[in-house]
């Protein structure tokens, strides 16, 4: 193997034949050290892998990109929560030449919203892992004793069958979804966005006061306020609102893909048996979910190694690793496996669909893109919880607005 061209400074050849690579605890992350020796064995590089919690990783990242480290050349990362930050400050190699340069690899076969999030000032800094579509959970027996034939295209439709439900079945909501302050708020995109709004628009601007954005807001706390679980609470993230849905208590549940199986295990759930799943209904704009990566490969800037580094990520994410990552349970970016047979097997059938749809027209990021992202989460999910507390959801939207208008601000200075 030749060295990468990026070498040099005191890089010797036993160190460029070694690529550093730092993961998450993750699923890919297991499946891709099963997968190592064979990688290893085409190359003739070794691969050292350093294998961390999240909260760790960011510590780590924090402390060694700031400090201009080169001892890190592949870096897993979230390009919704660090991406933006990490390709300001340049901690991440722009792969634009990379991306262009094997054609059997096939760059073109990324979904576009991932591709849109791992990107910075329309260049790629990163390859999407592993991706997240909302979709539309739903119980099939409560939709039969309601006399629902399918389950609701539309969010109208959605709140008219929550309705009819919760009337026919005291003691079920008809509706359930995350209702915290900053958890809520990725569910909630996808509702902004079929209702035509967005967090910014094209020129960076706030719009969260939009009247799009201000009927999302009221849609999505008055479907929760009056169709959802009795005396509801404000702080729900998944696990609380997977849990009223598993345990019977909710006739529809909008949350990512990626978390079904808790709904289709009859370990974790009392209705494995009767989910359903569709895609995100319809608001004024169309049915617009999110399809975002949660995680991604990038080169460190500052890595010695970095044509080594990209072999590894081409490697990692090529259509062979990517089939057999999505048969063991990881959602890819690749159109190729979601076409596949192979790479849809283990789903369920009305899964793969619900996902095929959210792929069309699926919006790449499913919070603000800005580098404070928890400070941003807490501004605009205001207005859920105050919709959901039967507040002025108009009113809550404007505030949020001012409030996110000058956090822009100053995290542009």
């Amino acid at each position: 193997m030749g060295l990468s061209a990026c070498g040099g400074g005191g890089d010797d050849s036993a160190a460029s034949k070694t690529v550093r690579v730092t993961l998450a605890n993750h699923v890919w992350t297991e499946n891709i050290k099963q997968a190592l020796p064979e990688f290893e064995k085409q190359t003739g590089l070794k691969v050292e892998i350093t294998q961390l919690g999240e909260d760790q990783l960011s510590d780590q990242y924090n402390v060694k990109l700031n400090a201009g480290s080169s001892d890190i050349d592949v870096m897993m990362y979230r390009p919704l929560q660090e991406g933006k930050l990490f390709a300001k400050n340049k901690y991440l190699a722009d792969l634009s030449e990379q991306v262009k340069s094997n054609k059997d690899w096939d760059f073109a076969d990324f979904q576009a919203g991932p591709v849109e999030a791992t990107s910075y000032q329309g260049k790629p800094v990163g390859v999407p892992i592993i991706t997240e579509q909302e979709v539309l959970y739903y119980r099939k027996d409560l939709l039969a004793k309601a006399g629902l034939s399918a389950p609701p295209k539309t969010l109208d439709e959605l709140k008219a069958a929550a309705a009819k439900i919760q009337a026919a079945q005291p003691g079920v909501a008809g509706f359930v979804a995350r209702t915290g302050k900053s958890p809520a708020v990725t569910q909630f995109s996808s509702f902004l966005y079929s209702f035509g709004g967005d967090f910014v628009d094209d020129s960076g601007k706030a719009t969260v006061s939009s009247d799009a954005a201000k009927q999302a807001y009221a849609y999505y706390g008055g479907l929760i306020k009056d169709h959802g679980p009795a005396n509801v609470s404000t702080d729900m993230s998944w696990p609380e609102a997977m849990a009223i849905f598993t345990q019977g208590k909710a006739a529809f549940y909008t949350e990512a893909d990626s978390l079904y199986k808790n709904a289709t295990d009859p370990a974790k759930s009392k209705v494995a048996d009767t989910v359903g799943f569709a895609p995100f209904p319809a608001g004024p704009a169309g049915s617009k979910p999110y399809n975002v990566p949660s995680w991604a490969l990038g080169v460190n800037d500052s890595s010695e190694n970095k044509g080594n580094a990209w072999k590894f990520i081409e490697w990692a994410t090529g259509k062979q690793q990517t089939l057999a990552q999505q048969k063991s349970g990881v959602p890819s970016a690749r159109t190729s496996v979601w076409a596949n047979p192979e790479g849809t097997a283990t789903y369920p059938k009305d899964l793969v669909e619900a996902i095929a749809a959210s792929t069309k027209e699926g919006v790449g990021h499913d919070r603000p893109l800005v580098v404070k992202v928890a400070e941003a989460r807490e501004i605009v999910g205001q207005p859920i919880v105050d919709a959901i507390a039967g507040k002025d959801a108009a009113a809550a939207a404007d505030a949020a607005n001012t409030a996110f208008q000058k956090f822009l601000d100053d995290e542009a200075k």
